[in-house]
């Protein structure tokens, strides 16, 4: 029954995850020859500094609430009890945190008119309980929310959006939605619990270990938010639309790995609180582990092989230093997938927070150093080298602390044939180009065979692997 429910929620929230990236990617190649690049920092730099306040204002919540919610979940009393402790300070934080925002767009905005338009972002910030739903695993619920809210935003885009001087009109429709699927969820959740008045004790018992998971919080927005904020101030609009149409599209693979440890997270937590076996708890974390890799291989290393041809589709002229782009920061898929299931599955569902804020931070550092280094010089190509970095550094950090206990060695192993297939089908296949005229159909040439040459040797190699192992008698 659990591994069924596992399977559901993975495939709702997978559709949660990529209906955020689908849809936008639908739009992608419309707005690069609409606004342009230009046009597409401009809007990337507005919403950037916008969603840091947003950030600011749900502290730990994705995490800490999540999982408190997933812990007590089946005590009707407690939820309600402990949902309405949290979100008053949530709530608390979004008047305070909107108030300063403002101030911003007043003194220091450079464009006050996509500065006051993601105020929308900002206050989502107050109303997001998208923590609770995940807490209560309703992927169900936030899966069809998006979807539909996401369409009918991808619709205003093509109705209204048509030159470059409608930047403003991009921003709004994004992220006026955005506000509008957070508003939504306000009375969803309301029907799962009661009213309980919280106390003053009971809302500030919350406010150090939510501090405490906001603090990886904000050592990934270093590398995944802050690299964009430095990226516009210390370069171009130009080079800060080649990197944000560049990770539009690495957002896919990360789409699929994030929605099974969102998935994973409460349904560990829970596992614990009951005390169930330790051996199931191990098998998800390996069959976790071997997911994906073979996501993140297969649709990182296809991405490069076909790089070029798919930045000649898909984005047109212009953007050609987004191929060079996705060479250096793909890569760092790999890393993020294997961190993220010992993130969600091993060291938040045991409260090993410490590690966990050490490891991201040590990341964080590191980015922000080389952000500082290169974007100057390489500009778009300087951040993306830092966000590789980061991605691998804060990897191998986790990986060293639980090594031993969570069989990091074994499951590296299993990890080999994921890699090695993406590795080969890059090589032989990148400078691969099939002789027809037409671009599109020579990219979904080029498409079929390097996937169907990394399925084989896929197959391959799990299958000697087998034989090995039948060999031995393991």
């Amino acid at each position: 029954m659990i591994n069924t429910r596992i399977k559901t929620n993975f495939i709702f929230n997978a559709i949660y995850e990529l209906s955020g990236i689908i849809i936008p990617l639908v739009t992608l190649p419309y707005l690069t020859r609409t606004i342009q690049a230009g046009g597409l920092g401009e809007f990337s730099f507005a919403y950037s500094v916008a969603y840091y306040f947003y950030i600011f204002i749900r502290l730990g919540l994705h995490s800490y609430g999540n999982r408190t919610i997933a812990y007590i979940k089946d005590d009707e009393i407690a939820l309600s009890r402990v949902f309405f402790e949290l979100y008053v300070f949530q709530a608390f934080m979004g008047i305070v945190i909107t108030a300063i925002y403002l101030g911003y767009c007043f003194l220091f905005a450079i464009n006050k008119e996509l500065a006051f338009i993601s105020a929308f972002i900002v206050l989502s910030g107050g109303i997001d309980l998208t923590w609770a739903l995940y807490g209560l695993e309703e992927f169900r619920l936030t899966s069809v929310r998006d979807v539909l809210t996401k369409i009918g935003a991808a619709v205003c885009v093509f109705a209204f959006v048509k030159n470059s001087d409608d930047v403003w009109k991009y921003s709004l429709i994004y992220c006026s939605s955005f506000f509008f699927r957070q508003l939504i969820s306000l009375p969803i959740v309301m029907r799962k619990v009661h009213f309980i008045k919280p106390t003053v004790s009971g809302v500030l018992s919350h406010i150090k270990s939510n501090m405490i998971l906001f603090l990886p919080t904000i050592a990934v927005s270093i590398y995944k938010t802050m690299d964009k904020i430095m990226l516009g101030a210390m370069s171009n609009d130009k080079e800060l639309g080649y990197y944000h149409a560049s990770e539009n599209v690495i957002m896919v693979p990360l789409a699929l790995i994030t929605a099974l440890g969102t998935v994973m997270l409460p349904r560990i937590s829970n596992m614990l609180s009951n005390e169930e076996s330790s051996k199931e708890t191990e098998d998800l974390f390996s069959k976790s582990i071997v997911f994906d890799m073979f996501i993140s291989s297969s649709i990182c290393f296809g991405i490069m092989t076909v790089s070029k041809e798919f930045v000649q589709v898909f984005f047109g002229k212009g953007f050609e230093k987004c191929n060079k782009i996705f060479l250096i920061i793909l890569p760092s898929c790999i890393f993020l997938a294997f961190a993220n299931v010992i993130r969600t599955q091993y060291l938040l569902p045991r409260k090993k927070d410490r590690l966990f804020v050490l490891s991201l931070f040590s990341g964080a550092i590191i980015n922000l150093i080389l952000n500082i280094i290169l974007i100057p010089k390489y500009e778009s190509i300087g951040a993306a080298i830092g966000t590789l970095t980061a991605e691998a550094m804060v990897c191998i950090v986790q990986a060293a602390y639980v090594y031993k206990t969570a069989k990091i060695g074994e499951n590296l192993r299993k990890s080999v044939p994921y890699l090695i297939s993406g590795i080969l089908m890059y090589v032989l296949f990148r400078g691969y180009s099939p002789a027809v005229n037409n671009s599109i159909l020579a990219l979904f040439i080029k498409i079929l065979i390097s996937g169907f040459f990394y399925l084989l040797m896929l197959g391959v190699q799990l299958r000697l692997r087998k034989l090995y192992s039948n060999i031995l008698g393991r």
